[in-house]
């Protein structure tokens, strides 16, 4: 019996579907460019056609007022459908006037009162679509019938799927509604962005499951009582990840900054012990930032620490290595680090920076202002070499910087700048801190 069956399922056997690589045909997709470049660099080159974006952030950071400033820019180019699922259409119309997208232009706006929506027309050039809604089936029917190159939702917890019981915004919803978004996006080619709340440790919030589904993962940050914001990719399926763009708000809305390293250096002019330059990397984009260190005696028991910018764990690990190797005397003294411009530096090359920072503060010493310093400090006391350091260099360079301590056999040859490796923390330190 087991052997006659094994029989008749081998005559039956099915086609095989499977393909080697080299047999599935190449469709190159133009990347459809958004209007901000500093958006396109986060995305990988641009927007992809039929993919799906999930940007997050806290509230009032600025997210629908950067998709709402890219939504008017493409919708010039092509037809682009604003779902507004948690405002108004006046609201949004509102925004967009004081964005200066508005004036008297805005009087030319289009209402097609049959398919119950709104049409924003700049001299007959714009196709900026507005629908108010909650219900996922009219926003699917809309998609369906309008056809946008790109649609926005904003933002998901608020859709509403009446096949289920559970509120807006609770986990089956999400789900669900993001799902049959995604089939529809890939379906009609559409490419589709969706705003996500985030909880209070910072994550999106909803199930994890709304991170796999979609194509890019983008975070909007940023202090929201200072005017740059920063949007950063952790998931990208079309790009590089950890990406950084880099924007200012301003009264008209978000701007692009085009030489974010000046955003992230404090005056070097007037200088004071314990600052030092570093040079991060954020995905393929160099970024030099200024490190702030303050060292002093504790009045309690337990030193303090505290980090901005900096990953406390790493501060820790370099105080250690700080008293061990080189004998400074650190663990009953507090110790305050923190980068210029709130910027979240959290690779391994900024210990170097760090470290000569705490020293020149307990020292009372002075950073030469056109220093940089660029390394892994390991726990044995030795720098370690580290990645892209020639594109940190050629950054370095650039913004006029003169000398730059580096992990030793690691060197590149810089014009305008004097490398001077080091494979021991003592040997940049004496070097740093040197009359």
């Amino acid at each position: 019996m087991r052997g006659r069956g094994a029989k008749a399922a081998s005559t039956s056997r099915q086609p095989r579907l499977a393909m080697t690589l080299e047999q599935i045909e190449d469709h190159p997709q133009m990347r459809l460019p958004s209007g901000y470049g500093e958006l396109d660099r986060v995305l990988g080159g641009g927007i992809v056609p039929g993919s799906l974006v999930l940007l997050g952030g806290d509230p009032g950071i600025g997210k629908s007022t950067l998709l709402l400033q890219v939504a008017n820019r493409l919708a010039t180019r092509q037809r682009v459908l604003y779902v507004c699922a948690e405002e108004s259409g006046q609201q949004v119309k509102l925004r967009w006037q004081r964005l200066g997208e508005g004036g008297k232009e805005a009087e030319s706006r289009k209402q097609e009162d049959e398919d119950a929506r709104d049409v924003v027309s700049i001299n007959g050039e714009s196709q900026l679509f507005l629908l108010p809604e909650i219900d996922l089936e009219t926003i699917l029917m809309e998609l369906e019938a309008l056809q946008p190159a790109v649609a926005i939702i904003d933002s998901i917890q608020a859709l509403y799927y009446s096949a289920l019981t559970s509120a807006p915004g609770s986990v089956a919803q999400v789900r669900e509604c993001t799902s049959a978004l995604m089939q529809l996006a890939k379906r009609a080619n559409i490419s589709l962005f969706i705003v996500g709340h985030v909880t209070k440790e910072g994550a999106i919030a909803g199930p994890k499951v709304l991170e796999h589904l979609v194509d890019t993962v983008l975070y909007f940050e940023g202090d929201r009582f200072a005017s740059h914001r920063l949007l950063r990719s952790v998931k990208n399926r079309f790009g590089a990840t950890h990406e950084l763009g880099v924007f200012e708000m301003v009264d008209r809305g978000l701007a692009e900054i085009t030489n974010p390293s000046a955003l992230f250096l404090g005056n070097r002019d007037e200088q004071v012990p314990g600052i030092a330059t570093i040079v991060a990397c954020e995905g393929t984009r160099p970024l030099v930032v200024e490190l702030q260190s303050l060292v002093s005696p504790t009045s309690y028991s337990s030193p303090r620490r505290s980090t901005t910018g900096i990953e406390f764990n790493r501060l820790l690990q370099i105080l250690a290595v700080l008293e061990k190797r080189v004998g400074i005397p650190l663990s009953k003294l507090d110790a305050y680090v923190a980068s210029s411009g709130g910027l979240t530096v959290a690779e391994p090359a900024a210990d170097l920076g760090v470290a000569i920072a705490v020293v020149a503060s307990f020292r009372d010493r002075l950073v030469d202002p056109e220093l940089v310093l660029i390394g892994e400090v390991g726990l044995g006391g030795q720098v370690r070499p580290i990645s892209q350091l020639e594109l940190r260099l050629k950054e370095a360079a650039k913004l006029g910087f003169k000398r730059a301590i580096v992990p030793k056999g690691q060197s590149f040859s810089v014009d305008g700048l004097e490398i001077v490796e080091v494979s021991r923390v003592v040997d940049a330190i004496a070097y740093a801190l040197r009359s």
